[in-house]
């Protein structure tokens, strides 16, 4: 686990998320101290940043589709795929591709995957972000064994929102995810349509994560191995290059990392603007400079390349550690072409959320783990994981505060639930900045920090997961059951 030595650091301002600018907060300056393996360090230095184009992961075509319906199928397997150039590396797929094909569904349209595990050991495969039914939740222990097969189905009962789907079968979700077992899930819908905003070839998906790579450009897997993680990839290429139109583009960030924390930043300091998070759209359009982006989560953003001249290279950058600032320090380039045409827009206001409901229980959770690195051990409310135990108990229909503290002094963590999109109410008893005042599945919990969440449990019953999203964290056990009845 992450020992003192190996910990995540990450500077606050006042406040802990503050009260710098729209973001609400500042990631200390990146620092090269720590250990590095020497695996890791051979084969970033083969790669040259901005040396590859960046690709767009290939939309999964429907087998069949109906009049409510649109069915998939997808093979889990072993593939062999170029990463760092000019070499192939073994990974996870889902259907051989990495990262795996995006499903492109639509609010109230059902969608059913029929996943067929062609790997060595059991899967389990979890729509992030998705308000589905236990049997198709994916659940840790609800697995898929060697040679067969499950179907899932999606309702889509939910506005448009970018979600991802990813393995996870309870301690192996780690080294599964990390070798490629996640795919780009977009639920779009009318009332999103209508808005105006870029789309089509002016839409990305942006999948970011971390890796580490031998000598021989295979994939290197230790648990809790966030410094030796240092080759950063957009959509599996390393620091690619994006040319894009001088015109408006949505980003739809997806964060697959493990442990890496992003704090993303354009490198002449200019304002994106952010319209969804985690569930959906935002209210409104979020100016912000810099932006936070944790395991599991999702954001959504718009930038206007109109603003720079014609052959202007604008480099996406990180602000956060752990690892050297010439590696993770920079995510990718923008290239800028001529100005074009923009009939796409961006209107004052994208949304409308409900009026929160008012809470009758209140409930507090505590993440802690060993952090002498003795064991690799991880707890919510002083228990780790036992899949056959209930943790907490919700009425359905209810609408509760969970209170969830980081009982860590060095680890940061976040939390994440199934079933539920929640809404941040408060950090350490302050208000949360506008990016996070949307529907959220994952949130940060900042070393000694606590955050309020309102949460409605109004759809299925049944039990589901809660956990740190970290996913080494919660194969270390920091995942617990509530049950709604």
């Amino acid at each position: 686990m992450l020992s003192r030595r190996h910990a995540i650091r990450i500077g606050l301002t006042a406040g802990a998320l503050g009260v710098t600018g729209a973001t609400g907060w500042t990631a200390q300056a990146l620092s090269s101290r720590g250990v590095r393996g020497t695996a890791g360090a051979a084969t970033a230095a083969q790669v040259t940043p901005f040396g590859v184009p960046l690709t767009r992961p290939p939309v999964l075509e429907p087998v069949r589709r109906s009049a409510t319906t649109d069915y998939y199928s997808v093979v889990m397997a072993k593939a062999r795929r170029e990463i760092l150039p000019g070499t192939a590396t073994e990974l996870f797929t889902y259907n051989g591709s990495f990262p795996g094909p995006t499903i492109r569904a639509r609010s109230g349209r059902t969608v059913v995957v029929k996943q067929v595990n062609s790997l060595t050991m059991p899967t389990s495969v979890h729509l992030h972000g998705g308000n589905n039914p236990p049997a198709d939740d994916g659940g840790a222990m609800d697995t898929i064994a060697p040679g067969a097969s499950r179907t899932y189905t999606y309702a889509n009962a939910q506005p448009g929102a970018t979600l991802w789907m990813h393995d996870h079968a309870h301690h192996m979700e780690s080294e599964h995810v990390y070798r490629g077992l996640s795919n780009v899930y977009l639920l779009g819908d009318d009332k999103e349509d209508a808005l105006g905003l870029p789309s089509g070839e002016f839409e990305m998906p942006l999948v970011l994560r971390d890796a580490r790579f031998d000598a021989n450009a295979q994939l290197v897997y230790e648990m809790d191995d966030a410094f030796n993680r240092t080759t950063i990839l957009v959509n599996g290429r390393p620091w690619p290059v994006m040319k894009v139109k001088g015109r408006k583009y949505r980003l739809r960030l997806v964060n697959a990392s493990n442990l890496r924390f992003f704090a993303l930043q354009l490198s002449d300091g200019s304002p994106m603007t952010q319209i969804g998070s985690d569930g959906g759209l935002l209210e409104k359009p979020v100016p912000t400079t810099q932006l936070l982006l944790t395991p599991g989560e999702r954001a959504d953003l718009v930038i206007d390349f109109a603003q720079y001249r014609p052959g202007t290279q604008l480099v996406l950058k990180n602000l956060m550690g752990p690892g050297p600032v010439e590696e993770i320090g920079q995510v990718m380039r923008f290239d800028v072409g001529a100005r074009v045409h923009d009939p796409s827009r961006v209107p004052a206001t994208l949304t409308s959320l409900p009026a929160p409901r008012k809470a009758t229980v209140e409930r507090s959770f505590q993440l802690s783990m060993d952090e002498t690195g003795a064991t690799q051990q991880g707890y919510i409310n002083g228990k780790g994981y036992d899949p056959n135990r209930i943790d907490t108990t919700v009425n359905w229909g209810a609408t509760e505060v969970w209170t969830v503290t980081n009982a860590s002094t060095l680890i940061p963590h976040n939390f994440h639930m199934h079933l539920v999109q929640f809404r941040v109410l408060e950090r350490d008893g302050g208000p949360v900045p506008a990016s996070e005042a949307g529907r959220k599945d994952t949130v940060v919990v900042m070393p000694g920090q606590t955050v309020k969440l309102l949460v409605t449990f109004d759809s299925h019953r049944g039990v589901f997961p809660y956990h740190c999203h970290l996913i080494d964290h919660g194969g270390m056990g920091m995942m617990a059951n509530f049950k709604v009845v």
